[in-house]
């Protein structure tokens, strides 16, 4: 009976910390969520590590944050409002919408797509090209040649 209940409370152990495992604590969102901005002061800096003396947006910001995390809104809607207030301008990393994914993926496209045109264009040109005519000596030709070996005596 004494293991039955001891197995008991480490399968509850157990799943207890299985469950809270994926769960982040506001102060890891937090953390998280202010890596993935940009402080628009103009310093160019990661909103959280922003050591800009006497920044006049950081703070602001970092309050706005913290509100929104403690409020319990998802990351993404959270990163949208930012977009929305500040621009996107105020993401270090732009978020995967459609228009990032298709501005993404078509300019390698469009340059495999030369690539490849090019090389079927000049596969063509090389398949169409006329061959050169044989080339006739005429017979003048020799006699020029040795005439020409005579005079600079070569």
């Amino acid at each position: 009976m004494f293991e039955t209940v001891r197995l008991g409370r480490l399968l509850k152990a157990l799943a207890v910390a299985f469950l809270t495992m994926g769960a982040a604590t506001p102060a890891v969102r937090y953390n998280d969520l202010g890596h993935k901005m940009m402080c628009v002061c103009g310093c160019n800096q990661i909103l959280i590590e922003c050591n800009h003396l006497g920044c006049p947006d950081s703070e602001r910001m970092l309050g706005e944050l913290r509100t929104a995390v403690a409020s319990g809104s998802n990351d993404d809607a959270i990163l949208m409002a930012f977009q929305d207030k500040y621009g996107p301008t105020v993401l270090a990393a732009p978020m995967l919408t459609k228009f990032n994914v298709v501005a993404w993926i078509i300019p390698p496209a469009v340059l495999i797509l030369g690539v490849f045109g090019t090389v079927l264009l000049v596969r063509r040109w090389r398949q169409r090209a006329a061959a050169a005519p044989p080339i006739s000596i005429p017979a003048t030709f020799s006699g020029m040649r040795e005439r020409i070996r005579r005079e600079t005596e070569l």
